[in-house]
């Protein structure tokens, strides 16, 4: 009988303990999917006002320059985080394995969303340093690129509307933000690659008469 107590009283310590461990892995959850969500909204905004400047490319090609070149901090910050629960699921984590993996059409998406995103932007960045030889064919990679981008892109976007508008204001809001450790740390990580954008975008502009002259 005491035999039997003790196996009992060691497997309720077990449990407990895995609850803890599986508590503390949620909080990771939470806090992953807040940092994704604060991106993403960011992300849409700063897209709907390059999206803006495509419709007269030629006469605001400055400004398409500087928000395309400000995006790609916070971009390579959302692939970061989106590629860090990819890697926590597949990897076995309980907590990521609890939360699911994403619908089966949006995994497939996934890796085209994130290839056809670096080709747009590392062609649009390269067109500004290219000279006129290797210019033509770069463009063309660069608008058949964001042909298929966008259609991508579309479909990702839809999908984690709703979520990225739940998501993204709990970190702000003063009820919610305690609720996960870290939100400051989450919100300042998010403005600095803004301001790594803005830097590398003013340094980028210049290069728009080179391009223009070309």
């Amino acid at each position: 009988m005491a035999i039997s107590g003790a196996n009992r009283s060691a497997r309720r310590k077990s449990s407990g303990a895995h609850r803890k461990v599986l508590d503390k892995g949620s909080d990771g959850v939470e806090a992953n999917a807040r940092f994704t969500g604060s991106i993403a909204a960011v992300l849409l905004v700063l897209l709907a006002a390059e999206g803006l400047t495509v419709l007269r490319v030629r006469a605001l090609l400055t400004p398409h320059v500087f928000i395309g070149v400000l995006l790609i901090p916070p971009i390579l910050l959302k692939i970061g985080s989106t590629g860090y629960r990819f890697v926590r699921y597949y990897a076995g984590s309980p907590a990521y394995r609890q939360k699911g993996p994403p619908p089966a059409l949006l995994r497939l998406l996934g890796p085209f969303v994130v290839v056809l995103t670096v080709v747009l932007f590392a062609s649009g960045v390269a067109l500004l340093f290219v000279g006129p030889g290797l210019r033509q064919n770069l463009l063309l990679l660069h608008k058949a690129s964001f042909v298929l981008w966008f259609g991508a892109m579309a479909i990702h976007v839809l999908s984690h509307l709703l979520d990225t508008a739940r998501l993204a204001p709990r970190d702000f809001y003063w009820r919610t933000r305690k609720q996960v450790a870290g939100a400051g740390l989450r919100q300042w990580t998010i403005v600095a690659s803004l301001a790594a954008g803005l830097l590398l975008a003013a340094l980028s502009v210049g290069h728009v008469s080179h391009f223009l002259a070309g």
